[in-house]
This record gives structure tokens, sequence and C-alpha cells, in this order.
């Protein structure tokens, strides 16, 4: 029995080393800001598709279409088009009054992917397509920016630098935070070391032709960008970042919805993987690293996991053999500093240290998620949006 448990333990500290060093090789790797040149002398104007997809968010969609609607950019050159799904008629009467295409449909079940295809498949003539939701807003500048940068070589796609719109509970602060651990690791850390940016499912723009060919072959109910990005990386194409290009987006703000967003995120990590591993061999065969990657993205403890149970064995480990623990506690404080490292200094704030005692509760909310998956990825799971006071 004493025989299994050593061997157990030595397993558990090889899956626990390997998934934190990953974080924090990428977590170093953002710390060098890359330095790109975009193109030379003057762009010409792109016509751009604006695509946003609204399931039930009368809260919110007005002050997305506005953000829209006020671009630094001609203005015959790009298209609002809002995918109106289960929204009220009065929503989608100040809608209509406004210039942008509204499309009106009602799924029996509703899915981001059927939204964006429905739309995708009566429009023609654009050569970008930019996908946002419906809590998203951007600044004057975010087409002129998005329009700067070539589609060269296998780059099929940019992923902007999505962040929060609001902070107003400690939960939002730490989705804040969360979101841009996840902007340096998945994304800046990742080009910088020459391998594709993680999507995240708003605030990304794609050449229209082809993302239109690939959205008509994903049906995904949870986790489109998760099946959309494995596609491409498969089909050997990549995603560039864009830094400097900002998207607001709410954060939750409870932990109802927080457990609800996170379930649906670790019911379609774990549906992907499924779904995809059979293709690693040839993977590896042909080194498309971006994919490879990717599935092991998919294999990873989801971070707040990894936190919460590393500090739980370090902490069981201490209490049958300290000598044994120290290397946990030593895994444990690599991975506080692989998350630090990730965390911009702005957001260094009493806000913060406020927050991080919602941890403990919330790493509590998310382990019992992994006891209510069943189902998870056969329906969609709405996250509320519209901010408290």
């Amino acid at each position: 029995m004493i025989m299994l448990l050593k061997v157990l333990e030595i397993i558990l500290f090889v899956c626990f080393s390997v998934n934190i060093l990953y974080l924090f090789v990428f977590s170093l790797a953002s710390l060098r800001r890359r330095r790109k040149e975009r193109g030379r002398g003057s762009v010409p104007f792109r016509r751009i598709a604006v695509l946003i997809p609204a399931y039930k968010e009368d809260r919110v969609i007005m002050e997305c279409v506005e953000s829209c609607l006020q671009q630094d950019y001609p203005r015959d050159l790009y298209d609002i088009v809002v995918i109106s799904d289960q929204m009220n008629p009065e929503t989608n009467g100040r809608l209509a009054a406004l210039p942008v295409t509204l499309e009106i449909v009602r799924f029996e079940n509703s899915t981001k992917a059927k939204a964006l295809n429905l739309a995708m498949s009566r429009l023609t003539g654009y050569d970008l397509a930019l996908i946002l939701d419906a809590d998203n807003t951007i600044g004057p500048g975010y087409l002129r920016q998005i329009n700067a940068v070539p589609f060269t070589g296998d780059i099929v796609g940019y992923q902007t630098h999505r962040t929060a719109k609001n902070k107003n509970t400690s939960l939002a602060y730490l989705d804040a935070v969360s979101e841009e651990i996840n902007n340096s690791i998945f994304r800046q850390g990742h080009v910088n070391v020459g391998l594709s940016a993680a999507l995240i499912g708003s605030g990304m723009v794609f050449d229209f032709e082809l993302i239109k060919k690939v959205l008509s072959d994903i049906h995904a109910i949870g986790g489109f960008d998760r099946a959309l990005e494995l596609t491409l990386f498969k089909a050997g194409k990549r995603i560039d970042y864009l830094p400097d290009a900002f998207v607001l987006d709410e954060k939750v703000q409870n932990r109802r919805d927080f457990a609800r967003q996170r379930r649906r995120w670790l019911s379609a990590q774990i549906h992907y993987l499924q779904e995809f591993i059979g293709d690693v061999p040839d993977a590896l065969l042909s080194r498309n690293w971006n994919f490879c990657d990717k599935l092991f993205q998919q294999m990873s403890i989801p971070r707040l996991l990894l936190l919460g149970e590393t500090f739980t064995i370090a902490l069981v480990i201490t209490c049958i053999s300290w000598p044994v623990s120290l290397k946990w506690w030593g895994l444990f404080c690599l991975l506080v500093v692989s998350l630090l490292l990730a965390v911009p200094k702005r957001l260094y704030t009493r806000q913060l240290l406020v927050a991080v005692m919602e941890l403990p509760e919330t790493f509590f909310s998310m382990f019992l998620n992994l006891f209510r998956l069943k189902g998870a990825n056969k329906r969609f799971i709405h996250t509320e949006h519209g901010r408290t006071p």
C-alpha cells in the first residue's frame, strides 16, 4: 500500500510539474514585448464585416453597436451585422433604426456557430470578418488597426487584446486578472517563441472567405473558438496577436455566472480533446507544433484547479512526510511566480489583494464543476451580461 502511494505521488508530481513548467516558460517568454513591423506605406482600406451574435443580450447590445458605429473608418467600407436571437422586440426595434444589418433568428438550440454561419451565408464581397461578443466595446481607431495588419504566409487571422470592461466586484477583478494572464501566456508568450496565439471567442479578425468556409463545417455547441483554432492549426494555418488593439469585455460579477461559464469552458476542453486527440500522430510526423501545442492545452489542468490542488497536495503531504512535501511547496511557489509574472503591473492594486481572498471559495466552486460536466456540451450555457451597480 505504501509503495502504491509513493508511485501515485510520483505520477502526480510529474503531471503537475509538466503543467506548471509549461506556464512558467511561456510566462517568461511574454516579458519580451515583440516589436514587429506590420507593413510599410499607406494601407488600402479593406471591406470589413463586423459580426455580433447576440443571444438574449438586450442589456448590452446597444453599447456594443454604438462603439462600432463610432469608428474612424470609411463608413461605406464596413457593415455591422447583429444576429439577434431571442432578444426583445423593443431591442430589435432600436437596432432596426440604426445603420446596421439586423438578422433576427430563433434557433431551437441556439449556438454561436449557428448564428455566425447563418449571417456569413448571406454575406459576400468582404475582405475581413471581425467577430465580437455583444458585451464587447471597441475604441474609435480599432478598425484602422486591424485593417493595417498583413495576411501573409499561413497567417489567416489575428486575436486582438481583449481586456476587462469592468472590475466592480472582487470576482470581476479576478476574472480581469485571469484574462490578462491568458493574454500573456497563451498569446504574447506564444507568438514571441514563434507559435500561434490562442483564440478567445471574440475580438478575432480573419480573412473573410477563408473563415466563411471553415466556419461552415463547425457546428460546436460550446467552445466554438476551440473548435475553430484546432481546425485551423490542423490545416497548418496560424493566428497572430495584436496586443495594442483593445477590445473591452464584460467580466463575470457573481459566483453563479462564474461557475456556469467555467463549466462550459471545462466541458468544451474535454470534448475537443476527445475529438482531436486522434490527429496527434500525423501532427507529430508533419511537425505541426501549433496543433500539438493546442492539444496539450486541452489536456492541461485549468489554472485555478492547478493552483488549489497543488497547494492542497503540498499541505496533505506535509502532514505525512514534510521532507517529501518540500518539492511540492517548491512547485507551488514556481506556479505562483509564473502567474505573477504574467499579470500586468497596472493590476497590482489593493483591490487585487482583496480579490485574492476569494480564491479558496472560487477554487471550491470550480472543483465542484468537475462533477457537473455531464451533458454540459450538449446544450448552450448562456452567461448573462449587464453590469450591476
